[in-house]
């Protein structure tokens, strides 16, 4: 049977994965609670999260694909409550503002840009422009490797999230496949890549200082 067949189940699974991988949020966010502070907790996968998701609903408009919408609208509404936990819990609330409204003028800034764009150029530059801040969103926990490997370790990264965002890849990988979209292909295949590289790091290094190990012995 061509793998045609299952895209309804392939993208239903993709979606169920993907609202998981969001809900991965609430864990960081409890974490966050247990502190009482947010330090060692990247703001930019809650930022950048709610900026992809409202561009992904629009390359869903654009390709004709309901079956993104539910995902990307709940991936929306789910990183604007952990954001908001976080600047509950910031100490320094005035960089979470600046940041927030830097991310407003860029995002804003790219859905201007597709709303001019001639729509026979708008999705292949579109393709590009979201594919290459999703890498960067999911890169974002590599941005803390020097710390990683001064600390010995994986203390500061978010493993639920990338531990969903791994199999999240994948399915829409799959989905991809199915779709014969280029662009979501690669987009998950280098996705997925990345994830798999971050999940190495909790193998070689401990969730927690080397010191605090010492410590509780």
């Amino acid at each position: 049977m061509p793998l045609e067949d299952y895209k309804g189940i392939v993208g239903a699974t993709a979606s169920i994965v993907t609202v998981g991988q969001f809900f991965s949020g609430v864990f960081v966010c409890k974490d966050i609670i247990k502190k009482g502070n947010t330090r060692n907790v990247q703001l930019e996968p809650f930022v950048g999260g709610i900026g992809l998701c409202i561009l992904f609903f629009k390359y869903a408009d654009l390709i004709k694909d309901p079956g993104m919408y539910p995902v990307n609208f709940m991936g929306t509404v789910l990183n604007l409550a952990y954001l908001s936990c976080y600047y509950i819990y910031s100490e320094d609330k005035a960089s979470v503002v600046k940041t927030i409204g830097k991310a407003i003028i860029f995002f804003g800034s790219i859905l201007f840009y597709v709303h001019m764009e001639d729509p026979e150029k708008v999705l292949f530059r579109f393709g590009i422009i979201t594919t290459v801040l999703m890498f960067l969103l999911i890169a974002s926990p590599l941005f803390q490797l020097a710390e990683v490997m001064r600390t010995q370790s994986t203390e500061c990264l978010p493993f639920p999230m990338i531990f969903m965002g791994t199999i999240s890849a994948f399915m829409w990988l799959l989905y991809g496949i199915i779709l014969s979209d280029a662009f979501i292909q690669i987009q998950n295949l280098v996705g997925l890549l990345l994830s798999v590289t971050q999940l190495s790091l909790f193998i070689i290094y401990p969730s927690k200082p080397v010191s605090d190990k010492k410590k509780s012995n």
